[in-house]
């Protein structure tokens, strides 16, 4: 029986060529971005999955609150961990302190090349649990060792042995490779960890890092625990909250651990506590492909039901011969499955074509586990329930004809047999209108943040890393040389990039400071002509100058600290910095350095040559990028041969920013785009029906003169105002969740009516195209071939 149930439903497959066509066609589409979802939501779900030791790793975030606002962030004193280790050793297997993940200089022999890596204690790899290709994971107890990659092993070493060979760091600082390990997995929060060095050799070099081992209030290490089996960490968190409130001077700070499980997903924090993350985006893509793929299934509803008028004498006869009713439904569900596994097989064929793409829209790196029996299962499962979803209401719908009515040629659909249908494209148009009113508004959230001024001018800057020594105190002749060369308008050096604050410091007062209060500043150490180089514009007062030997203890303030201190007139005011007077010399306009949405950070400027990192150039406007590259290029590889001439765009960098923001905006503007696809490919299935069954009616009005317009008109009509109805749900429900998702932005751009008013105009245009075709195509047929249809 079941056999004979799929033998007729592959007929009637082929004996409705175009209507087969366009259910599989839908449903494969809606298939295949359901997949793709579902391939994309489980990358999220398994990030850091790949360590062993998942359930147990923990990272230790502070929370503090400064200037009225409360932030949670990763950077710990080393006291506090020390202290952390050494009170609460017993709930925890591993504690380890290791610097931020930052580009070095790696060389050996010839070959010189940038990486990321860490300075790290030697128990940070067996927390990992770091797979050894060579050597052992405890190779950081020797403090000249070097644990690589695989992948940077390779390209310093080629095919040679590395193992305990040289590598010189940041041209000063020489190493042994001690071990090699299997790179980190792409889909974790290590994955471009390309090397790790032993913390000892961090504190011999650094001496800054040897002075942090007793202050309390220096915050510049990341810290990481592996807790015992079966340690509760809400008990611990509880436990260590208050471990450095007495010995911090703000007395406010405050420890907690955020298990990995939380990292990659949960990583927004409001008043200490985990408020979402990534999460939203899983529960917003999730949410997308479930109606993407019910579009797809409308589409098989609708077109179904829309010819049942023409099965139902198939469906009359069947029951008049004695077929059952569940016979009948088993009989249209087979359709309905067998439709659904061919539109899976030609997903499968869409995924493997469309994958890459989506990787690169994605920023993701996956793959289909075409071997994992789990992959195969899921995916028989996902079909199955599809086809079955697809075909419930057809087959029930079909199945309740009455025979007798049927066959006697008495049987109307009647009047609220479309009421389904229209339902059903109301729906659709509803999903549709809401993907493009979404898409709209993300990318007007990104413009108006990108079009935000940012206080400088970023075309034309580039930024290089001074990491190597040679680099560092030739400032004045390493500038001349560069201005000699004419491709260079302006260079100045700074202890931060123009796109990223590194320091913030308490420790300030001034009269009229409210006692108790700790305020904290964004600090940036800069040369005499950083602010010529960036063009940052002065509000107030004046910009460094050498015509002041005095002004090495002056302050320039931006618009927030000057809002922050709340003096009226702050030029020649005095500000102190743990006990020593600075006066403020000028206010610069607000610099938007970190996030464009969020507010500008209170920030100092001071003038100090001592601890610069980065070097910035102008590169002169007249002169080809290019060109003027090329002439940078050897005056840095005379001056700091040790080094690869490694640059960075500052408007690159900037637009680095906007990265998940337009990644999203491009995802929803590909679903929303399938989206439109296959509510089109149902409408046009639909309207070239509608057609079909009112072909008489039309070659009846044509001969009694109606135009083609007119005909256009009354077979559009109907379509026209579903549409409309759709627009009016949509618009209300979209207005919710996008005011909401705006509300995780400070700095937001207004929602607009005319937003509402393009999605519903494009979704109008849309439509009477797609309706248009067929309309307009059985306006145009010969009225006596319309009239001897039968």
């Amino acid at each position: 029986m079941l056999k004979n149930y799929f033998i007729v439903a592959w007929r009637n497959l082929f004996r409705n060529k175009v209507y087969s066509a366009v259910n599989i066609i839908g449903l494969a589409t809606g298939m295949t971005v359901a997949l793709l979802i579902g391939l994309w939501i489980w990358d999220e779900l398994t990030f850091n999955k790949r360590y062993p030791h998942y359930d147990q790793l923990a990272q230790v975030l502070i929370t503090q609150k400064f200037n009225g606002e409360t932030g949670t962030g990763p950077i710990n004193s080393i006291p506090a961990i020390t202290e952390l280790r050494n009170k609460y050793g017993g709930d925890f297997k591993h504690v380890a302190l290791v610097s931020f993940n930052n580009d070095r200089i790696m060389a050996a022999g010839e070959v010189k090349l940038t990486a990321k890596g860490m300075w790290a204690e030697p128990a940070f790899p067996e927390m990992l649990t770091l797979k050894m290709l060579a050597g052992k994971q405890t190779a950081l107890e020797d403090p000249s060792s070097i644990l690589l990659s695989h992948s940077l092993a390779t390209a310093l070493f080629g095919k040679e042995d590395p193992m305990n060979k040289l590598v010189k760091m940041d041209n000063h600082i020489d190493l042994k490779v001690a071990g090699v390990y299997e790179d980190l997995p792409p889909n974790g929060s290590f994955n471009d960890t390309k090397f790790l060095v032993a913390w000892d050799k961090y504190k011999a070099t650094e001496k800054w890092v040897d002075y942090a081992q007793k202050e309390w209030d220096n915050h510049g290490f990341l810290a990481f625990v592996q807790l015992n089996e079966h340690v509760d960490i809400d008990r611990v968190n509880a436990q260590i909250r208050d471990l450095a409130k007495p010995h911090v001077t703000s007395g406010n700070e405050e420890l907690q651990l955020h298990p990995m499980r939380q990292w990659h997903l949960y990583g927004e924090f409001r008043n200490g506590k985990v408020v979402g993350g990534r999460i939203q985006f899983v529960w917003l893509f999730g949410t997308i492909g479930v109606f993407v793929l019910l579009l797809a299934c409308i589409n098989f509803m609708n077109l179904s039901t829309a010819r049942s008028e023409k099965r139902s004498k198939e469906v009359g006869i069947r029951k008049a011969v004695g077929a059952q009713r569940g016979q009948l439904i088993r009989q249209l569900l087979s359709e309905s499955l067998l439709m659904a596994g061919l539109s899976f097989l030609l997903a499968i064929v869409l995924l493997q074509l469309v994958l890459p793409f989506f990787n690169t829209l994605a920023d993701k790196q996956i793959h289909v586990p075409w071997l994992h029996p789990m992959f195969w299962l899921l995916t028989l499962g996902f079909t199955l329930f599809t086809g079955f979803i697809a075909g419930s209401y057809p087959a029930f719908y079909l199945s309740g004809f009455k025979p007798v009515k049927v066959l006697k040629g008495t049987f109307r659909a009647g009047r609220y047999a479309t009421l389904p249908r229209k339902v059903l494209v109301v729906t659709q148009f509803t999903v549709s209108v809401t993907l493009i009113i979404g898409t709209l508004i993300v990318y007007r959230q990104i413009q108006y943040a990108k079009n935000r001024p940012v206080g400088y001018t970023r075309e034309g800057l580039i930024t290089i890393e001074m990491n190597t020594p040679e680099i560092t105190g030739r400032y004045n002749a390493l500038r001349e040389e560069l201005l000699a060369t004419g491709a260079v308008a302006d260079m100045g050096e700074s202890s931060s990039k123009s796109t990223g604050i590194e320091n913030t410091n308490t420790g300030f007062s001034w009269e009229g400071l409210p006692p108790g209060a700790t305020p904290n500043f964004a600090t940036v150490s800069v040369t005499h002509d950083y602010g010529n180089t960036i063009g940052w514009q002065i509000k107030e007062g004046r910009d460094f100058s050498r015509s002041f030997p005095t002004d090495s203890g002056g302050f320039l303030l931006n618009e927030a600290a000057v809002k922050l201190i709340g003096m009226k007139e702050p030029i020649g005011k005095i500000i102190s910095w743990n006990g020593k007077p600075h006066t403020v010399l000028g206010i610069v306009k607000n610099v938007v350095m970190e996030s464009p949405y969020q507010p500008v950070y209170p920030l100092i400027y001071n003038l100090d040559y001592s601890y610069l990192m980065y070097i910035t150039i102008r590169i002169n406007p007249v002169m080809p990028v290019r060109e003027a590259l090329a002439k940078i290029t050897p005056v840095f590889t005379r001056n700091n041969p040790g080094s690869p001439f490694v640059y960075q765009f500052t408007d690159q960098e900037y637009a680095a920013k906007f990265s998940d923001e337009e990644r999203i905006g491009r995802l929803a503007a590909v679903f929303a785009a399938l989206a439109i696809f296959i509510s089109c490919l149902g409408l046009s299935g639909l309207a070239s029906f509608v057609a079909e069954q009112r072909t008489r009616e039309i070659g009846v009005r044509k001969v009694l003169g109606a135009s083609v317009f007119s005909l256009w008109k009354l077979l559009s009509r109907d379509f026209i105002v579903l549409v409309l109805v759709a627009v009016v749900i949509a618009t209300p429900v979209a207005w919710h969740f996008l005011t909401q998702w705006l509300q995780k932005y400070e700095y937001r751009a207004p929602v607009s009516w005319w937003i509402f008013a393009l999605a519903g105009l494009s979704a109008l245009l849309i439509t009477l195209a797609t309706v248009s075709y067929q309309a307009i195509r059985a306006a145009r047929m010969n009225p006596v071939k319309s009239l001897h249809t039968n």
